[in-house]
């Protein structure tokens, strides 16, 4: 799993390492340009229920920290979707299947972005 550290919060959120290289380019080609979105995620197996919401923007602190020391390969259509998506009021929501990653060792997971 990776991490995204997000302001002052100290708790990172985990979110698989193939999932957040791609929110890592469209994050970083929006807040370049000044443009904000949100981005949403469910809380992982920790035991804690529900979901978190973020309001990107360029002034906010933003860390991504991943397991693997070699960058993850991209996928050109999951990132026009997620761009596509952080262009909608509803933002950016990430889902991802934590059975079937685990299921998936070293190969790319089975992961959707929903659309808006």
């Amino acid at each position: 799993m990776a991490y995204l550290y997000y302001g002052a919060d100290p708790r990172p959120a985990e979110i698989p390492d193939h999932v957040l290289a791609h929110v890592k380019v469209v994050a970083a080609t929006k807040l370049r340009r000044g443009e904000c979105f949100m981005l949403t995620w469910r809380h992982g197996d920790g035991g804690e229920d529900g979901r978190t919401s973020v309001w990107m923007q360029p002034s906010i602190p933003l860390r991504f920290v991943f397991d693997g020391p070699e960058p993850e390969a991209l996928d050109r259509q999951y990132l026009r979707d997620l761009a596509d998506e952080a262009m909608s009021s509803r933002g950016i929501v990430l889902e991802w299947d934590h059975d079937a990653l685990e299921a998936h060792s070293g190969e790319a997971p089975p992961i959707s972005a929903v659309a808006a």
